[in-house]
């Protein structure tokens, strides 16, 4: 089975699916694997290094001849059409806002893997790259916030005097935000943290850190332990209580997203103007929407001395690490879906392939992706 790492167009993104030590393995379990020129510059990966590893450098004209394409960001109509016919994509792909590109993984008869759509259960816990990512995320959102802030994080006894800690809070305990935590409690800084998951708490608290509790009446997390909508009478409450934490906070992280839906608001323009001059707050859930009302992706916003920062692709910051992990992370799914070139994995009756397939031989098969779309894609036969 013939493997073929592009490499990423989209301007900024620095990232590579696949990194030499992959390669290795992959060839060892039976792949063979080109990886097209240039695809790891932005990760300080050379094109020797990928030789060096087993692999072939080659050009994009080879994708025609890929029994699956490797990527890191979805690609563009016109991508799709250089690819063979029959083949597979394995990419985070975001299928809900990238419609157009049902209508070309029909006509290549492709079937397309998800990455971010991977189930959160034990067996793929080795394959969430949504989870590895946020790891990254929320430590260099951190170190953002440390960055832009005017303040200390940790408590210093000085011959000016004892300078206070850092008052930190973070909004979203999923993997995002408990790394945030971790790093802003490593820092020094006094961290506080909500999640409308009352199961967070033990987490939060685990890390040093202290959790602003509420009355949750409702279920507000589903079968794979992401967040769901909440009704407007329990937002209301909610934003009540979090305005007084935000209030006096020195830097708010804020990572609170609901899967394949726009990010809530949690932090109205009326809390940010509550905020001292000199406050922080980082959104890391700007490109699906942010948390923020004033929020704008790739950008900062001054509001009366608050800074409001959204860095777009913050994972891209720290681009070997995010492909070592990225890398990891698509290694071990396809040693689990293949052996010796077959797929070895039954649809519908596995449970990662039944999530993650957006189309199987160019038929839409995500009903995920069916029901955001409205029926509005290509074909929903099975």
């Amino acid at each position: 089975m013939k493997l073929v790492v592009a490499k990423e167009n989209l301007p900024g993104e620095k990232r590579v699916a696949l990194i030499p030590e992959s390669v290795k393995k992959l060839i060892a379990k039976g792949f063979s694997i080109a990886v097209e020129k240039g695809a790891g510059d932005g990760s300080y990966i050379s094109d020797k290094e990928y030789e060096d590893a087993g692999a072939q450098i080659c050009s994009s004209a080879d994708f025609k001849t890929a029994d699956a394409i490797l990527k890191v960001r979805p690609p563009s109509p016109q991508e799709i059409e250089q690819y063979k016919d029959g083949g597979w994509i394995f990419s985070t792909l975001d299928p809900i806002n990238r419609k157009d590109n049902l209508p070309a993984f029909e006509k290549k008869k492709t079937t397309a893997f998800a990455m971010e759509f991977i189930p959160r259960i034990t067996l793929a816990q080795s394959m969430d790259v949504l989870s590895s990512m946020a790891t990254i995320a929320g430590y260099k959102g951190v170190l953002i916030a440390a960055e832009e802030s005017g303040k200390f994080f940790p408590m210093l006894m000085t011959a000016a005097g004892t300078i206070s800690p850092a008052k930190v809070f973070v909004l979203g305990v999923g993997v995002a935000g408990l790394q945030a935590i971790a790093t802003a409690k490593r820092l020094g800084a006094v961290v506080e943290a909500f999640d409308v998951r009352a199961a967070a708490a033990e987490q939060v608290e685990s890390l040093g850190a202290k959790f602003v509790k509420m009355e949750i009446t409702e279920n507000l997390q589903d079968d794979q332990g992401y967040a769901k909508e909440a009704s407007p009478e329990f937002i209301a409450k909610q934003k009540e209580l979090l305005h007084k934490h935000i209030a006096k906070s020195d830097i708010v992280i804020t990572t609170a997203q609901i899967f394949g839906k726009k990010a809530p608001i949690l932090i109205e323009d009326y809390m940010v103007k509550s905020m001292k001059p000199g406050s922080v707050i980082v959104d890391l859930a700007s490109e699906t929407g942010g948390n923020c009302t004033l929020t704008k992706h790739g950008e900062t916003v001054d509001v009366g001395g608050v800074q409001i920062l959204a860095p777009a692709n913050i994972t891209s910051t720290m681009s070997s690490a995010a492909s070592r992990m990225f890398s990891k992370n698509i290694e071990n799914l396809l040693v689990y879906l293949f052996e010796n070139g077959k797929l070895v994995r039954e649809y519908p009756t596995d449970e990662i392939l039944k999530r993650s397939l957006i189309t199987k031989d160019g038929a839409l098969v995500s009903e995920i992706v069916q029901k955001a779309t409205n029926g509005s894609a290509p074909t929903t036969s099975k």
